[in-house]
Parts: structure tokens; sequence; C-alpha cells
């Protein structure tokens, strides 16, 4: 079976010959193509050649676009550090947005103007093109506040909900007008998804209303609008006490890729009980526990976890977030080897 077919057979609940794995393999891949960090993010030829080497080698069932999460920022504008060996991050110095005043400064930008969001729509069209009649392509993008927190830190960002939220709004609504323009651009490539990260949707960061107040009534525009061209929407959000019911009420996604139990349940036996047939559940390796655990203790675990979500479709095994860029790929071979022996209907 085609991942595309096992993938599309998951996503409607229904068993397919296994369960779909990828753990996504994402910063790492640059290994296979011998490209520094700041050449992979910015150069998306060789990172299209990094994922389509990454999914032939471990046969992944699912590509996902995962840069790092100053794509966005970046054409907004924020100066951007790019390491050798991790991810680009914000320069933490030269925050873009230095004062309260400066959220109204904030204006919605033309793709014609955004280099790094439209090399990830150039990305998302080859990889469709090289591997998307075998394997579905996922496209990542960070949602509104998540973006905006790039643009300001998110500690004084927490400060500003409070001194002046609709200082704050207005930069949540400029950056969700150029998201809108930016999915359109994206499901034009034909991936048949877009996964939003909604990172602060969650327990671990602020609570269920305010998250509604000033992301969810955002990125449920960003959702109706994926919906439109016939996408899938799909959330990651690797936060603790992760908001599952809040999300799915305004964003009804098809699968949500996680890492932590969400708030509303006690064990990962609950969340198949409770939300397995509603979405397609991704997760949940940790990725740093990679770092240290055994050979045996992984494929414990994702045993564990497969035997845990399995019945029924719907399951997709994963880590709960990025693969670690500079560890080895030992631990991804024995994820995917795993799916293949513990995972079979």
């Amino acid at each position: 079976m085609k991942p595309i077919e096992r993938v599309g057979l998951t996503l409607q609940h229904k068993e397919a010959d296994r369960v779909p794995v990828y753990p996504l393999l994402c910063g790492v891949s640059r290994k296979l193509v011998n490209a520094t960090y700041p050449v992979w993010s910015t150069d998306m030829d060789v990172c299209a050649e990094a994922y389509e080497k990454v999914t032939d080698a471990f046969d992944l069932d699912v590509i996902c676009t995962l840069i790092d999460l100053s794509v966005e920022a970046a054409d907004f504008g924020q100066t951007v550090v790019y390491p050798e060996n991790e991810a680009a991050h914000p320069d933490i110095k030269n925050y873009l947005i230095k004062d309260i005043a400066d959220y109204r400064t904030i204006e919605p930008i033309r793709l014609r103007n955004a280099p790094r969001m439209s090399g990830h729509i150039q990305l998302c069209d080859r990889l469709v093109k090289s591997k998307g009649a075998d394997v579905p392509v996922v496209a990542f993008v960070f949602g509104p506040l998540g973006i905006l927190s790039m643009m300001r830190g998110q500690s004084h960002m927490f400060m500003d909900l409070w001194d002046d939220p609709e200082a704050v709004k207005h930069g949540v609504a400029a950056i969700t007008e150029t998201l809108l323009e930016y999915v359109d651009a994206l499901a034009a490539t034909g991936v048949p998804a877009i996964m939003l990260d909604t990172l602060y949707a969650s327990q671990s960061i602020m609570s269920k209303d305010m998250w509604r107040e000033f992301e969810g009534v955002y990125v449920q525009k960003i959702a109706d609008r994926i919906r439109q061209h016939g996408c899938m929407v799909m959330i990651h959000n690797c936060g603790n006490g992760i908001y599952f019911d809040a999300q799915i009420e305004m964003m009804k996604p098809t699968a949500i890729s996680f890492l932590h139990i969400p708030d509303d349940c006690s064990s990962y036996a609950e969340v198949k009980e409770k939300y397995g047939s509603e979405v397609t559940l991704i997760g949940h390796i940790p990725p740093p526990w990679l770092l240290s655990a055994t050979d045996e203790e992984v494929y414990e675990e994702c045993r564990r976890e497969i035997e845990t979500f399995k019945t029924g479709g719907g399951y997709i095994l994963a880590t709960g977030c990025e693969y670690p860029a500079n560890l080895s790929f030992d631990k991804a071979r024995i994820i995917v080897d795993a799916a293949k022996k513990y995972g079979r209907y």
C-alpha cells in the first residue's frame, strides 16, 4: 500500500495495512545532503532534496514541511539568527516590536515581498510534484499569535496582553490577513493538508478563554479558508494540557499532532476514547527523551502508543514535535521499524 493510500484510510478512521509513521525528520534531514542549517533553511532546492531523500531513506508515510518557527516573522521584518547547527530563531536582542505602540505599526504584507514564505511555497510545489503522488505533503504554518511572539518575545507579549489587549489584537489581525493569502498560495501547490501550529492553545501558556480571544477567532478564519480550497486542516501543538476541545470547536481539524495529554483527559487511553473517532491523532513520542532512551525503550514506547491508539484507524505514529536535529538517525529507524512491526492490522 502506498503511503498516500495508507494515510488516506487512516484519516477516514479506517484500518489500513498498518499504522502510518513519520517521526518529523525535518532539520535532521540536512545531514543527507551535507548542508548546514542556514543553507537548508534558506535554499529551498537543498531543503526539497533533503526532504525527498529522508522520505525515501526511511520509508516515511508523510512529509511535513516544517523549516523553523521564524519563517513568517522574518518576512514581517524580524531580524533572524541562523546558527550553523540549530534552527533559525529571532534575534532576542533586536525584536521588531520594541514597545506596545509598535503593535499598531504591523500591517499585512504581500507574498511578493515575503521571501521566506515564498520559498516555503516553492518547497511545497516541488515536493507535491516529486513525491505527492505517493506521499501526502502537509504544509506547516505557524499560528498568528506565535508569529507575533517571535517579533516581540513571549514574556513581553504576555504582559502586553493585559496592558493593551487591543494593540496585540491589531498585530494578530494584520498577521492573519497575510496568512490568508499565504494559505491560498500553499493550497494552490496541491498540498492536501495545511498544519497550523497553535502553540498557545495549552494550559502551560494561557487560559482557554484567553486563547479563544487572542488567537482562536483568528485561526478560525484561516481554517475556514483552508477548507474552502478543499484542503484538510491539521493542528500541531506540543504544549502541556493542549486544548483539544476549543481547537476542534473553532478549527474543525482532520488531525491533531500532539505531545502531551489534553487538559480534559487523564490518560492517553482517554484521549483515544474521547477524541479518537472525531480527529486523527498524531504523536506522541517525546523528542527530548530520544536523546537518552535506549533502543529497547524506544521500541517499547512505540509499541505502547500503537496499542493505545491503533484500533479503528485514526492514528499516525510520530514524534510529538520535531525529531532532534542533531541526533543520529538511529532512533528514527527504530520508530519506523516499530510501526511496521507492531502497527499491522
